[in-house]
């Protein structure tokens, strides 16, 4: 994935991705099985299928952070989140159709991502069966994020970031900046500075006619949801709500997986596969924004001669056949276009639908240092943090089940976390787990200190589900 700059939403489903930044444009886009590539840039946009409409839309690959009990991000508000029955089902005979194995690398070309313009007409079992469980992109349009505070307060009357707030509100906050005009391995190089300075930074660019000494520089990575100062900047959509990877940190209390970007002009995100190979998505608060989305398998038609990964798609280097021999056999990338200042707000998420994703990539990740392959980046997990993340995440669906008894649960204002959800995530938990405690590797790991031990919470798992079946 490579993106490029714009404010709208977009939805990923772990694809490859590069980004350059054009207009706003909210949207994401889930692939399953594999590693996708994103990219953002704000060059104009190759001959490719329009994406989205140009003006405010949110692309949505994966539902927003749920809300559950435990300390919460203070920026997103928490929406109650559950699923019909036949919903369940349907997700459940979709998982025992693949009878443990991850769904084909070969996605299906896409020559159009869908715009979803209504959210009164657009369910939560609609975005759950049409695009996360077969790991497919959608656009969603401004109505969706209409009532955020960031939307009101963030940007000016004619559509450009409002400097003047951003300083009075966070000037003195130290931000993550990344210069995109240096290659660090497959990445940039990042410092740190007050935000007022970055702004600063910002201004004399744009007066510089989009050009500085000092480099294109872009705001990447700000964790400004874990202030107390963001509340009220954003309310996650219902969609995005099944988000354990954020309810997991939230937990710990240590650490997110929400962000803020900002940038000019010019700035971009080089070719790359989202952290675990997560979800995303991405609401852009104002500007444009340029994304490539590669559909997972599509990577290896990518790579050089040497087997490396480009870091820039759209280079005149990489469009050389002869350095990258697969390129003619690669589809070309889904396009969502963006191209000005643009600032737009970031979640990676992982839950039930691509857990059995995350579990595949720490694997492949562990050959990959076994066979003492340079990897272009860590995975930042090992197999015992991995099983405590599930740990986490399942004793706070046991704790729920507890309550859902013969089917007549009230759920109050703690939980947010309906039963047929509930008995889905539990279900997904236990195809994992089981995976995981007869893995070889795993087996290694020295588990005398877990509480509860994996096999004993394995069996927790699978007596709670045969309790529940006839719900």
């Amino acid at each position: 994935m490579q993106d490029c700059g714009s404010p709208e939403v977009v939805f990923r489903l772990s694809p490859l991705v590069q980004q350059r930044h054009w207009h706003a444009v909210l949207g994401s886009f889930l692939y399953p099985g594999s590693p996708s590539a994103l990219a953002d840039t704000p060059s104009s946009p190759p001959d490719l299928p329009e994406a989205s409409p140009s003006h405010d839309t949110t692309v949505c690959p994966v539902p927003s952070r749920p809300s559950f009990p435990g300390s919460p991000a203070p920026c997103g508000r928490r929406a109650w989140l559950d699923m019909d029955r036949e919903t369940r089902v349907f997700a459940e005979n979709h998982f025992r159709r693949l009878r443990g194995r991850l769904p084909s690398r070969v996605c299906p070309i896409l020559d159009r991502v869908d715009f979803i313009e209504n959210p009164d007409s657009f369910s939560y079992s609609d975005f759950f069966k049409g695009y996360l469980l077969p790991n497919l992109p959608c656009v969603f349009s401004s109505a969706f994020t209409e009532g955020w505070g960031s939307r009101r307060h963030w940007v000016t009357p004619s559509g450009k970031p409002d400097f003047d707030y951003l300083l009075q509100n966070y000037g003195d906050v130290v931000v993550p900046v990344a210069n995109c005009g240096v290659q660090e391995y497959n990445s940039n190089p990042k410092e740190h500075m007050p935000l007022r300075d970055y702004i600063s930074y910002w201004k004399e660019f744009i007066q510089g006619h989009y050009s500085s000494p000092r480099g294109c520089l872009y705001l990447k990575d700000w964790h400004l949801c874990r202030d107390a100062s963001a509340k009220g900047i954003f309310t996650l959509p219902v969609y995005f709500s099944s988000d354990w990877l954020n309810e997991y940190w939230d937990t710990l209390d240590v650490d997110d997986y929400r962000f803020i970007y900002m940038g000019p002009t010019g700035t971009w995100s080089p070719f790359h596969a989202d952290i675990f190979r997560s979800f995303s998505w991405s609401v852009n608060i104002c500007g444009r924004k340029k994304w490539f989305l590669f559909p997972p398998g599509q990577e290896e038609a990518l790579r050089d001669c040497r087997g490396g990964l480009p870091y820039d798609v759209t280079a005149p280097a990489f469009l050389e056949s002869r350095q990258h021999p697969g390129l003619n056999h690669c589809s070309p990338p889904l396009e969502v276009t963006q191209e000005e200042d643009t600032i737009s707000i970031n979640h990676n998420w992982v839950n039930g639908c691509n857990l059995a994703n995350m579990w595949h990539f720490l694997q492949q990740e562990l050959r990959a240092v076994q066979q003492e392959v340079i990897m272009r980046s860590c995975s930042g997990i090992n197999f015992g943090e991995f099983y405590h993340f599930l740990k986490v995440i399942a004793e706070r669906r046991l704790l729920l089940a507890k309550e859902i008894g013969s089917g007549e649960v009230e759920y109050g204002e703690g939980s947010r976390l309906g039963p047929q959800q509930t008995i889905f995530d539990i279900s997904r938990i236990a195809e994992v787990l089981a995976s995981v405690v007869v893995n070889p590797d795993f087996q290694r790991v020295d588990t005398s200190m877990l509480s509860p031990q994996p096999e004993d919470l394995l069996q927790q798992l699978e007596e709670v589900m045969a309790a529940m079946e006839s719900l």
